[in-house]
């Protein structure tokens, strides 16, 4: 009987429920209304709206009207314009790549991470070539200072080989990263294969070259661009006809988002980059749908988490659109896209709050829907990563991937009334800055002329300006900061360029001489125009690497005319908490010259609730520069007594924290009391009283700390005038 009354009235309870009925929809401007009597007067626009770097106003609020107008809403995932994905099935079937950056310069090194990890979760293997290589110089003849930077020392058919020791060229995708050109190294990796017995029809991956993301970060090019497109567009040809799965051209907003550009900057770079990498391999012959299938792009993904979201998903829509209007068909409309979490924001200090920031990157990447992931290490700006910091920058991965279980949904931000909107905004945008380089006469003339260098660093500023008034926080670094921290210790690897050089000098005497010269020949009198002319240039180089020649002879060989250098401003890579982190390094350094942090005291006056808000927020202010803050265990009475405390802690920094009301009293005998009796001693008010400012300068007080306080240039100020930084 309970139970037949219980399900009565649960019959009872659903036909009575109407949530149509209970709760009607609030109309936007009620809520609006609402909202603004709320502020109290303050501006609806100026508190609740935000602006981005993109110049793009963040509403409180979307709705169902925010959605009008756009142009890719009602298309389903694996459907032109592919906002929603490449591929019908999301990554039910197939899902993204891990494909980590291994940080080791000598091969065996490589080898011995990659094969660990490969074991452990790893499912693609991405090689970036030392600068060395990227700039197709050998490791004997290159610099000491680009041997083993940046990446891994290949030289030579023996190094790929050591390097891909036991990976299965036939199932593991293989991403090599190889700067200027990538033809001598799609010849090595081919004759790699061919040793094994692998037909180039069954390698996967990419071989790219890049060469104005290169002049963007090196800022010169020692090849006319005329012989770089003209062996682009070989590698491409050879590709197209016998290694369908292997991309060769890269095209990477790396050097603008690393260097602080905006979202949209990114996106507008690439975008142009991409259009003119297009009309170049379509100038030599070319088809539109080879060459756009050809190229695999690179994105920063940073910590707004609905701004790359929305990056990844207007790139895709941008690049239909191109490839759409170029009369490329709809599967070369698709959008390869390799993500990697930013270098932009990762910290010295506090190194393991990287973990965190580069999690909420991976998981916005794969929203977004990237077709393959690289996740930092939380040490890389530090040091060389070991297992341990590989290990868990792969695992943010896996967690993703077999514990939050993304790869279960299909575009998981489809249908969102701010992404969608988002989406619409950031795509119209780069698309306006990507016409603007148009009319410049294209990406290279533009980089050139150094208009991207300039738009980047209006917003490079506005970061540091917000960074340093700590509107945009960085938890360790301008917020939240442990000045007792001990910094993890640097693992130098040394020089490895007599290593490589020594080796090279051995390779070389090991060969046949006369193949190495006929190979050579043969390379430099190869005909463009002869019949089947690619497969006959690709085959002399196969046969050349497997007679030993090197990645530096097969490219001087192709191009054997010195070319006058072409030169740029370079965009500059750097972390926004550099700005932070030097004013601490200097912190680091006083400490270990003097045996002691610098010390500062908090002269706390009145009653625990007149002082503690500006007692707690002057802490954390001054812990960011590393300072021992002396916090009493309570407040004076009297300013004598602040005094005499202050003076006796030795401290060369004292800070006045009470209220407004009490400062016109407390201010003049604290300050003047400090300067009789400690020459130097620098005196800053917690607050701002804008109508007291001027009468407490006149008294003597030093800085004003307060919200929206430029915190990075008042510590240096500081550190300047006690000597812990060089004037």
């Amino acid at each position: 009987m309970a139970n037949e009354h219980s399900q009565e009235k649960e019959v009872k309870l659903e036909k009575d429920l109407d949530l149509g009925r209970d709760f009607p929809p609030t109309p936007y401007q009620e809520w609006k209304d609402a909202a603004e009597a709320g502020l109290k007067g303050a501006s609806f626009e100026k508190k609740l709206v935000a602006k981005t770097y993109e110049n793009i106003d963040l509403q409180p609020v979307y709705t169902r009207e925010d959605l009008e107008g756009l142009s890719h809403l009602g298309n389903l995932p694996g459907f032109s314009p592919f906002v929603r994905g490449t591929r019908e099935e999301g990554y039910l079937t197939s899902s993204w790549d891990i494909s980590q950056e291994l940080p080791y310069g000598t091969p065996a090194t490589y080898n011995e991470a990659l094969k660990r990890d490969l074991e452990r979760g790893q499912t693609a293997v991405n090689i970036i070539l030392d600068r060395a290589g990227r700039l197709g110089l050998d490791a004997d003849i290159a610099s000491g200072k680009d041997v083993c930077n940046g990446g891994i020392s290949i030289s030579t058919i023996e190094d790929l080989k050591t390097a891909l020791d036991g990976v299965d060229l036939a199932e593991t995708p293989v991403n090599i990263s190889a700067g200027v050109v990538s033809l001598n190294i799609l010849m090595m990796l081919a004759a790699l294969g061919r040793e094994r017995d692998i037909e180039p029809g069954e390698l996967k991956g990419a071989v790219e070259a890049d060469p104005y993301a290169a002049l963007a970060v090196e800022g010169t090019l020692k090849m006319s661009p005329d012989s770089i497109f003209m062996l682009m567009a070989q590698a491409n040809k050879w590709a197209a006809q016998n290694a369908p799965s292997i991309k060769t051209i890269g095209c990477s907003g790396l050097p603008y988002h690393d260097a602080g550009a905006s979202a949209v900057q990114e996106l507008g770079f690439v975008l142009a980059t991409a259009v003119e990498y297009l009309n170049r391999m379509m100038e030599q012959g070319i088809a539109i749908d080879d060459a756009a299938a050809s190229i695999r792009f690179t994105f920063g993904i940073g910590p707004f988490y609905f701004m790359e979201v929305a990056k990844l998903r207007a790139a895709r829509l941008c690049w239909s659109r191109i490839v759409e209007s170029f009369g490329g068909s709809e599967e070369s409309r698709k959008m390869t896209i390799h993500g990697r979490t930013s270098r932009f924001n990762q910290t010295v200090y506090d190194p393991y709050v990287n973990l965190l920031r580069t999690a909420t990157e991976a998981f916005s990447a794969v929203v977004g829907g990237v077709d393959s992931l690289h996740t930092n290490a939380f040490d890389e700006s530090i040091r060389e990563a070991d297992e341990f910091s590989r290990r868990i920058a792969r695992n943010t991965q896996i967690i993703l991937k077999e514990e939050t279980h993304l790869d279960n949904l299909i575009d998981p931000a489809g249908g969102s009334y701010f992404i969608e909107n988002l989406t619409d905004r950031v795509a119209g945008e780069s698309w306006k800055l990507m016409q603007v380089i148009e009319e410049k006469g294209g990406m290279l003339k533009a980089l050139r002329s150094g208009f991207p260098q300039a738009e980047i660093a209006v917003v490079a500023e506005k970061r540091k300006t917000d960074a340093a008034k700590r509107k945009n926080v960085m938890v360790g670094i301008n917020m939240y900061a442990n000045p007792k921290e001990r910094r993890l210790e640097n693992r130098e690897s040394g020089s490895m360029q007599l290593e490589r050089s020594q080796y090279l000098e051995k390779f070389k005497l090991r060969r046949i001489q006369t193949e190495v010269s006929d190979s050579i020949e043969a390379l430099s009198l190869w005909e463009p125009e002869a019949e089947d002319a690619v497969n006959l240039l690709m085959e002399t180089g196969i046969e050349g690497y497997l007679c030993g020649l090197t990645i530096g002879e097969v490219l001087t060989s192709l191009v054997p005319e010195a070319a006058e250098p072409l030169s740029i401003e370079p965009i500059s890579p750097f972390r926004i908490a550099q700005i932070f982190e030097e004013i601490r390094e200097a912190a680091d350094n006083y400490k270990e010259k003097t045996g002691g942090a610098p010390k500062l005291f908090l002269a706390t006056m009145g009653p625990l609730a007149q002082y503690k808000g500006r007692a707690d927020f002057s802490r954390g202010f001054f812990e960011v520069g590393g300072f021992d803050v002396i916090y009493p265990a309570r407040g004076f009475d009297v300013p004598g007594d602040a005094v005499s405390a202050a003076v006796e802690s030795g401290a060369a920094v004292v800070v006045i924290c009470s209220t407004d009301e009490t400062y016109p009293e407390l201010v003049p005998p604290i300050v003047s009391g400090l300067k009789e009796k400690k020459t130097g001693i620098i005196s800053v008010l917690a607050g701002y009283p804008k109508d007291q400012v001027d009468a407490h300068r006149a008294a003597g007080v030093d800085e004003f700390i307060f919200l929206g306080a430029d915190a990075r240039q008042i510590l240096s100020s500081i550190f300047k005038k006690i000597g812990v930084m060089e004037q």
